[in-house]
């Protein structure tokens, strides 16, 4: 029996314990408005580093040594100017916070409109074009690939100042990364089998 115009539009009202249990949802809020502070956090940190560096351009001592300590670089000869290392260092740094924001980003928008509420931002000029489309299993995929990403700075990093690394440390930051890598392919490749079945099984 084809239900009343009334009804079609009226959202279905929910027994009193499926309603609690719904409503749960909710309490990943306040995790989610920790991520902002998070968030917060490294832009003020991205600042720092920043200021740090263009102090060191001109010469404050104070400000390189501050780098210096930040990035973990040491050398047997002293340090009174920026070299090429230390720039590729610190702004391989500021690349990687901006790359953790980025996933931040994705977690709070991407989590929140998929486990809490809609956002209703089909209309928003600033939409971003990956939550047109984004459920669990998307943003899954997106996680593993922005980690993958960071994964690679810290690595890259690593291997521009292997002179102070131990070699077990980098070989296992390698197999970690590889690991990363590996993982995110396993995840990518069951969703593309899921989504295959599901429309498979549509038709």
């Amino acid at each position: 029996m084809p239900s009343s115009p009334q009804s079609k539009g009226k959202p279905t009202a929910l027994r009193p314990l499926p309603s609690l249990i719904f409503s749960s949802r909710w309490l990943q809020l306040p995790l989610y408005l920790g991520l902002i502070a998070a968030q917060a956090v490294y832009v003020f940190h991205f600042w720092v580093e920043l200021v740090h560096l263009l102090e060191a351009v001109f010469g404050n001592q104070n400000a390189l040594q501050a780098l210096i300590v930040g990035i973990g670089y040491k050398s047997d000869a002293s340090i009174t100017r920026l070299n090429e290392t230390i720039i590729m260092l610190v702004v391989l740094g500021l690349i990687d916070v901006v790359m953790i924001s980025n996933l931040l980003i994705m977690v709070i928008v991407g989590g929140y409109e998929t486990f809490v509420s809609r956002m209703n931002l089909e209309h928003h000029p600033d939409q971003p074009e990956w939550l047109d489309h984004v459920n669990a299993s998307v943003l899954k995929v997106k996680l593993g690939t922005a980690i993958i990403g960071i994964s690679s700075i810290h690595l890259l990093k690593t291997f521009i100042n292997a002179a102070n690394y131990d070699e077990k440390v980098m070989m296992w930051q390698t197999v970690i990364h590889i690991t990363f890598l590996l993982s995110a392919m396993a995840i990518a490749y069951t969703d593309k089998l899921m989504s295959h079945h599901q429309s498979s099984g549509g038709h």
